[in-house]
This record gives C-alpha cells, sequence and structure tokens, in this order.
C-alpha cells in the first residue's frame, strides 16, 4: 500500500491536536522529506522508528515523503509497490515489460529466504521473497466485429497471486488506515479492477462472458470494521454496474446486433467515459483533501450509481431478451427470420444479412420499444426520465435515417434487417409477367409486425404504403436519389416526427397517382382492356370468329395459333372499328388454354385455406386435367401484355380475371351462334320447312321449334344479364372514380384515395362482376354446366335430327312430290329415294319402321326438353334463393329465365331433391 495510506492513517490519529496547537510550515516539511527519503529507504527498518510520529501531508504521487515513517508504514509501502507491479503488469505489453523489468541478477536475493515456522512470525520476512513463479503477461485478444471492444486479456485473478504478495491483514490495521485502504481499493474496484481487500467473489467467473454480462460479485477480506463493511458493500454496486456495462458495451456493439445497437452502445460507452472521469477527481479528492473519508465518497458517488443502475437495470433487459444471462431464457430463433430464410432459399436467394445468429437477437425496433417503455415506466423518475431520453435520441437516429431513406427516396438501406420494413430481394420486377399472386406488390416489402417502434405503429401502413409508392416511382425514373432530404427529423422526441411520415405519404401517393392515371394512362389501359375481355364492341370479334372457323373448329393441339394472331391482328387494324383506333392492340395476344373453362373454374372455388389475394388462382400443386373434347373455340383465350408500374394495377391475378369473364361471355356467344345457325337451318331446310301429311311429326317440329327458342331465351338472357346488367354498371363505377382529378372523389384536387385503394377498387371490380355472372358459386356453376352442355348437344345434333327427320316423313319418301318443292329438290330426293328402296323388304316394315323412327325422336326430344326444363328450374330455384341471401340483382335475371320455362312440367319451385342434383 502507498504512503498515501500510512499518511492518511496517522493524519487521522495526530492532525486534531497539530491542528489545533502546533501549526506546521509545509514547505519546510518538504523539504526535509525530500533530504532523508533517500537515506531511508537504504537504511535498515528498526522497531524504534515506529515512535517517532512527525506530521504527515496526504501527497499525490510525486511530491516528496515523510523524513520518518514507521515499520508499519514501510511493510504497507512494500506491499503497494508490489502490487502497483501485479497492475502495471496487466496492461503493459510483453515488450515494454521485458525493457522495464530489471536483470535477473538484480531480483535475486543475496541471501535466500528463510522457511517460515510459525504464523507469528514477523511479515517482514515474508515481504522479502521475491515473486519468482508469478509473472503474469498481458495479451492481446483475437479481433472480433465490435471495433471498439477491449482487447487486452483478462487479468488473473488476486487470490491466484502467492503468499508474499498478499496484503497486511485488515485486523492488524488501525480504523484510520483500514478507511484510507477500502477508499484506495474502492478507487480501483470501481474502475473494473481488484484491489488488496477487495476482490472477486469465488463465484464468479471472468473468463466467462455470461457472469461479465452479469456483473462480478465482490467480497473484503475478513478483519474490516463492521460500519466500514456496510458501507463498502453498499458501494460495491457500482463496480458490479461498471464492469457488466462494459462487458455488455463489447457484446452488444457486435456487427449482427445491428445499428441501432451500435448507436446505444456509443452512447453508453459516452456515459462511462463520464464515468472514469468521475472516478479520477474523487482519486483527485482523496490524494489531496485531508477531510476526504469513506462517507463523503459515498455521498460524491449516489447520483453516479443511481444512473449506472438505470442503465444496468436497461442492459439486464435487453440481454434477457436476447437470451444471453439464463438458459431458461433462450428461446428458438424468430419465426419471422425464420420464414424469411426459408423463402429465400426456397425461391433461390440468399440469407438475408443479421439473420445467421443461431440464437435470437434483440435489435431495431425492439431496442427501440424496450428503451421506450422503460422511459414510460420511470418517467416519475427526473433524472432516469433524462437519462433514458439522451438513450433513446442517440439510438433512434440510425434507425430515423433509415426511415428517412425510406420515406423520401424509396430505398431500403438496412444491411442487419433491423427496419420495420422487410424486403424479399428475390422478388424481382421480371416476375411480374407469371406472377399470379401479387407477389411483387404484395410480399416484396412487408412490416415486420413484431420488430415496430411503439412510435411507428399507428402510422405503420402509411410508413409501409409511402416508401412502395416512392419506390415505384423511383424505378420509373421519378426520384432523384441524389437529392438529399432537408428539415427532416432526427429522433422520434422531435416534434415533427408525424408530420414527416404523413407529408411524405401524401407526396409518394400524389406521385404515383399521377404517374399511373397520366403519365402510363391507366383508364386507357382498363378502356382497352374492356374492348377486348368483354367483347364490347363485339363486331370485330364476330368478324374474326368468323374468319378463323375452321382453326377453330379442330382440336385443341392441332390449332395454329401464330395463323390465329394473324387473323386477329387484321381485324384489330380493319378501318372502321373502334379497336382499330386502340394505341394498346399490340399487347393483346391468342393463346389456348388446354383447361376447360367449367373445370377451371371449379378449381378455383373448391380451393380452400389459402392467402388473401389466390382466392382466383388454383395451386400449381394440384395436376390439371386437359379437356380431351377440347377444341379450338371452346379453349381460345386472350392475353394481354402490361408494362410495369402499370402492371401492378392490372397484374396477372386481375388479368386471370379478364380471361374468366372473357371465356365465359365467349361461350355464350359461341352458343348463341350455334343456335342461329340451328334457327338458320330450320327456316331454310327443305325437311323443316315442309308442311308434313303426318300431323305428329309437325307436333314433333315444334317441339324442336320451341325448344330451340328456349335455348335462345336463356343464352340471350344469360349474355344481357352478364354485360348490361353486371358488367356495365360497376365498370361505370369504377371510370368514375379514375376520370376524376387527380384521383379524388369529389374531383377537388386532393387526392383523398390511395393507390392501393385504386388497386383494391380495380380488384373488387373484378370479383363483383365473376359473383355477379355466377362465376364464383361452385353450384351455379354445376347447373349451369348441365344447361349449356344440353343446348350444345341439342345444337350439334340438328343435322342429325335433319337426316332421321327425312328418313321419317313419308312426303319426303313417298311418290308423290310435295307441293312446297321445286323440281330439283325433289328429283334430289327421289335420287336418294331410289338409292335406298333396293334395300326396303316391302311396305308393310317400311311402314312400320317409320313409325319407329317417329317414335324415337319423340323420346330424344322428349329427354332433351325434361333435362333443360329441370335444370333451368334448378337454376332459377337457387338464383332466388342466392338473390334473398347475397345479392338482390340476380331477381331479374330470374324473372327473365322464368319466361323460358313456362308451361311446362318443371316450372315451379323443385323439391330437396331435385335442387340438390
Amino acid at each position: 500500500m502507498s504512503s498515501r495510506v500510512s499518511n492518511y492513517s496517522e493524519r487521522r490519529t495526530n492532525g486534531t491536536s497539530d491542528n489545533d496547537t502546533n501549526p506546521r510550515p509545509r514547505a519546510s516539511a518538504h523539504t526535509s522529506r525530500a533530504s532523508q527519503s533517500q537515506h531511508d529507504q537504504r537504511s535498515t527498518r528498526s522497531p524504534q522508528s515506529a515512535n517517532i510520529n512527525p506530521a504527515h501531508k496526504r501527497s499525490a504521487s510525486g511530491n516528496p515523503r515523510p523524513a520518518s515513517r514507521t515499520a508499519e508504514e514501510r511493510r504497507t509501502e512494500r506491499t503497494t509497490v508490489t502490487t502497483k507491479e501485479k497492475l502495471i503488469s496487466r496492461t503493459r505489453s510483453p515488450d515494454r515489460r521485458s525493457r522495464d523489468a530489471p536483470p535477473p541478477e538484480k531480483r535475486k536475493s543475496k541471501e535466500a529466504p528463510k522457511p517460515r515456522h510459525s504464523d507469528t512470525k514477523s511479515r517482514d520476512s515474508r515481504t522479502d521473497v521475491p515473486p519468482t513463479s508469478w509473472e503474469p503477461v498481458a495479451n492481446l485478444t483475437p479481433h472480433t466485429s465490435a471495433p471498439l471492444a477491449i482487447r487486452v486479456s483478462i487479468p488473473p485473478s488476486a487470490s491466484e497471486a502467492p503468499v508474499s504478495l498478499q496484503p497486511q491483514p485488515l485486523h492488524e490495521l488501525s480504523l484510520e488506515a483500514q478507511e484510507a485502504a477500502i477508499i484506495e481499493d474502492l478507487l480501483f474496484v470501481f474502475m473494473g479492477y481488484e484491489g488488496q481487500y477487495i476482490r472477486y467473489a469465488y463465484s464468479y467467473d471472468p473468463n466467462e462472458e455470461r457472469d461479465r454480462l452479469a456483473g462480478p460479485e465482490f467480497k473484503i477480506l475478513p478483519g474490516l470494521d463492521p460500519s466500514l463493511q456496510d458501507l463498502t458493500l453498499s458501494m460495491l454496486k457500482m463496480a458490479t454496474y461498471y464492469s457488466a456495462l462494459e462487458t455488455f458495451v463489447d457484446v452488444q456493439s457486435r456487427e449482427e446486433f445491428g445499428a441501432v445497437n451500435h448507436a446505444l452502445c456509443a452512447a453508453i460507452r459516452k456515459s462511462l467515459h463520464d464515468y472514469l472521469i468521475m472516478v479520477a477527481q474523487l482519486e483527485t479528492q482523496f490524494l489531496t483533501n485531508e477531510t476526504f473519508t469513506l462517507h463523503l465518497l459515498n455521498v460524491h458517488i449516489l447520483p453516479t450509481s443511481q444512473m449506472m443502475f438505470q442503465l444496468y437495470s436497461l442492459a439486464h433487459e435487453f440481454l434477457k431478451r436476447n437470451a444471453l444471462l439464463d438458459d431458461e431464457s433462450s428461446e428458438d430463433s424468430d419465426p419471422d427470420d425464420i420464414e424469411n430464410i426459408l423463402e429465400n432459399l426456397k425461391r433461390g436467394g440468399d440469407l438475408v444479412p443479421g439473420n445467421m445468429t443461431g440464437k435470437k437477437v434483440c435489435k431495431g425496433g425492439v431496442v427501440i420499444g424496450l428503451i421506450t417503455k422503460r422511459l414510460e415506466t420511470m418517467s416519475g423518475d427526473p433524472a432516469a426520465r433524462s437519462l433514458l431520453t439522451s438513450l433513446l435520441r442517440d439510438a433512434s437516429r440510425p434507425y430515423m435515417a433509415m426511415l428517412n431513406e425510406w420515406l423520401h427516396h424509396g430505398e431500403i438501406k438496412d444491411p442487419h434487417s433491423e427496419f420495420l420494413i422487410k424486403e424479399q430481394k428475390s422478388i424481382r420486377r421480371d416476375r411480374l409477367e407469371q406472377d399470379y399472386t401479387d407477389d411483387y406488390w404484395e410480399r416484396r416489402y412487408t412490416v415486420r409486425e413484431h420488430d415496430i417502434p411503439p412510435q411507428l405503429v399507428a402510422v405503420k401502413e402509411k410508413v409501409l404504403l409511402a416508401g412502395k409508392y416512392l419506390n415505384v416511382v423511383r424505378e420509373c425514373g421519378g426520384v432523384d436519389v441524389s437529392k438529399v432530404a432537408q428539415d427532416v427529423p432526427k429522433s422520434f422526441d422531435d416534434p415533427h416526427f408525424l408530420d414527416n411520415v404523413n407529408n411524405a405519404y401524401a407526396h409518394a401517393n400524389e406521385s404515383l397517382m399521377k404517374l399511373l392515371l397520366t403519365t402510363h394512362a391507366l383508364p386507357a389501359r382498363l378502356q382497352s382492356l374492356k374492348h377486348y375481355f368483354f367483347l364490347d364492341p363485339s363486331d370485330y370479334f364476330t368478324y374474326f370468329m368468323e374468319l378463323s372457323a375452321s382453326e377453330l373448329r379442330k382440336p385443341v393441339k392441332s390449332v395454329n395459333i401464330i395463323k390465329l394472331q394473324s387473323l386477329l391482328d387484321l381485324v384489330l387494324r380493319q378501318p372502321g372499328s373502334i379497336v382499330s383506333m386502340d394505341p394498346f392492340k399490340e399487347d393483346v395476344h391468342v393463346e389456348m388454354n388446354e383447361v376447360g373453362l367449367i373445370k377451371m373454374l371449379q378449381r378455383v372455388v373448391n380451393i380452400t385455406g389459402i392467402e388473401q389475394g389466390e382466392a382466383l388462382q388454383p395451386s400449381s400443386s394440384q395436376p390439371i386435367e386437359n379437356d380431351k373434347n377440347a377444341v379450338g373455340f371452346t379453349s381460345l383465350q386472350l392475353d394481354y401484355t402490361v408494362p410495369f408500374p402499370v402492371s401492378l394495377v392490372i397484374s396477372r391475378k386481375t388479368v386471370w380475371r379478364y380471361q374468366a369473364l372473357f371465356r365465359y361471355l365467349l361461350s355464350l356467344r359461341y352458343l348463341e351462334s350455334q343456335l342461329a345457325t340451328t334457327w338458320q337451318t330450320h327456316n331454310t331446310g327443305v325437311v323443316w320447312c315442309h308442311k308434313s301429311s303426318i300431323r305428329r311429326i309437325e307436333i314433333w317440329k315444334r317441339r324442336v321449334w320451341t325448344l330451340r327458342a328456349r335455348m335462345v331465351v336463356f343464352v340471350q338472357q344469360l349474355l344481357y344479364f352478364c354485360t348490361l346488367e353486371v358488367i356495365e354498371p360497376n365498370w361505370q363505377s369504377l371510370m368514375s372514380r379514375l376520370k376524376a382529378k387527380d384521383g379524388s372523389i369529389d374531383g377537388s384536387g386532393k387526392p383523398d384515395r390511395t393507390v392501393d385503394e385504386l388497386m383494391q377498387d380495380h380488384v373488387d371490380f373484378l370479383d363483383t362482376c365473376l359473383k355477379g355472372c355466377m362465376l364464383t358459386n361452385g353450384k351455379l356453376i354445376r347447373i349451369h354446366s348441365k344447361l349449356m352442355q344440353t343446348c350444345t348437344v341439342f345444337a350439334a345434333h340438328m343435322n342429325w335430327l335433319s337426316r332421321e327427320l327425312e328418313k321419317s316423313d313419308p312426303d319426303l319418301i313417298g311418290p308423290i312430290k310435295p307441293p312446297n318443292m321445286t323440281d330439283k329438290e325433289w328429283k334430289r330426293f327421289q335420287a336418294i329415294k331410289s338409292q335406298k328402296s333396293h334395300g326396303d323388304s316391302g311396305s308393310t316394315s317400311q311402314l312400320q319402321d317409320e313409325e319407329t323412327r317417329v317414335n324415337n325422336l319423340f323420346e330424344i326430344i322428349r329427354n332433351w326438353e325434361k333435362n333443360f326444363s329441370r335444370h333451368l328450374q334448378i337454376l332459377l330455384d337457387a338464383l332466388n334463393h342466392y338473390a334473398a341471401t347475397e345479392t338482390v340483382v340476380l331477381l331479374s335475371l330470374c324473372a327473365r329465365l322464368a319466361t323460358a320455362n313456362q308451361g311446362t312440367d318443371f316450372s315451379g319451385p323443385r323439391n330437396e331433391e331435385d335442387v340438390a342434383a
């Protein structure tokens, strides 16, 4: 122990009488001490020197020492010198240590020390033993990802020092000497070092990171006065806080903890620097102030101790969240991170930076949230509130920098994955052409729900949309990324923080709306889609169907798509048509879908448990069964190429909806054309126009004509309902929103609606059309499929019925010419008759054959009528039910379709069995 301890003890013993009766001149005292110091060091210590009691003064190192010292003081000084050498050896580099060490021959004692025979022997013999076997050396630890972490190796524990270096027991010291020794030890312990009498507890392992993070526990060697011991123990808590915080800063500053943790550690390191300045000031007081006591030291450190306690408690919460303290608190990795990693690996991407650690890392918004929560808890403590506010301000600066970059430039500069917006870089813009789930818009940028700072919870959607909108505008060259945003808030406590978010959101929304509606002509794009997919107008498409009829009648695998595309381009460029003036006609393409419309819709409506936005796209994992009887007419569909950024609104998901509606309208148009061809056959064919002499045949003809007319009514009413009562009103409602100035509803110029609302309006329009056209209800789809199939079979078998009628009518078979036939037609029938007469067995059998044929014809038409009427009535009952429970718009269709089923056996409500069938 240094001379300051002996000076302090003697000053406490004799200073009162000296100060009262005999003040000493300090200059002369220093001079006399300086003259005698060298002689005292070379002279042999004697017990008589203990009786000398000159005036002493506590002085800093380097000042002249007292001229005379007691044996106890000299022993204390020798022990202190060796302890200082030990402390110096902790931090001195190996080269400097070897350079400053004395030669080996000088360190060896001339006389071998005598062995110690009893505990009562003088301690002078122990202090003369040189420390030959204990030479601690300071080393540099390897580099870590924390640039400012302490790299000096951990010094050995004081308990491992040899007996010769152990200090004088406390019970041998006076009360004043104990107090001086404890104060000096506390100054070392406050800086994270062991003292002579204050050491680490046996349960503390400085080589274990968990122990260092929790902070060391200290023990005091026995023999200390109880009053000093209680006060010392209360002050040792601050040393525990400092050591723990120093390790916390080193650990939390590693790269994987993110920029927010780095900023927080920098703020804590600044506080620790101020703490060390305070310790240095306390040491100065100890060296120069004669009235400095342990109680005074305790008073001085109380405010700092409270500050260190707040920092330690905050760090403890972070460590528990990071599972760095207890094994019980260790949790699995963040599910969001696991999902993120698996998603990236599935898409062929790399691991996201910051997610490569095996344990959960508390970073980003979680750090800000913990500080904010603790700030709310400690709001009643002014000192704690001031400290935590300062920490929150410093820690949030890098987060606010990322937020401002996202809000004002649409970019994410987040190397540690700690921002509240998560970017999936594997989802690229070039996937929009094959993306049926809107992954680019819905999942390219998402919110990390568990990492949102409390200050951003209320505006998280605005933050997400503002950056997404600006990101699109930036990719189209509409944002100058080199321009630095001015007057942006740097921390969450800035009064303009929320205004910054709202203004950035309004600017981004206005920019993207202008880009879509004006620069890329979104309304014109939608009008073009209506022309092609909703057959409005349909004159060009009728012409296309006539030109390509021969090709479309082929099986789907034999259809020449290149030829169909050429015919479509020819029709679209035909002068006089509305579509010829369409600037986007180059984006329309012909393709074939081998999956039938009904089967495709049924596969969609039967999907359950899928995510939002995927309701209309069948799962790719399900096997697709192609329609074996598919021809060009039933497989034809159009495709539409949309450039970015319009592809965000007219995405593949919405194009699929357009294609479903187009195929449905096309099937109705094609069936109408088939029934129209049947009507033409009935009005121009000889076998149908001829009035037979047999009444039953005429009755049969009228039943066929009536069934055809009912089918035409069914198809035309469906077409009218889908186009004029479903699609057109919803289309007008959509366009009214787009035509308003700047996207506002009232035309005031203020954008009341966002781009996401515009996209949702478009999707809602298509979903409403699909629902109104009965394409989203599995039961209605099945009933509609049976009706369409009945009509298609009826129209397809009309030529066969004509031949059967010709064979069944006696007027066409007999020798008498019908009055309404020309000579040419009669000759043709006679030729056919003569060819068949050679195989006839007789008139009786011929008449019997004709009777059987007529009966078969009646049976066929009866089955068709029954099938059509029954399913039509089931459809009417289902429509009435859904009109009452879902949408009232179906009532008008029910009223019109009921006219096609009047007068039949199936008119009226059906039984449950019939409806279920």
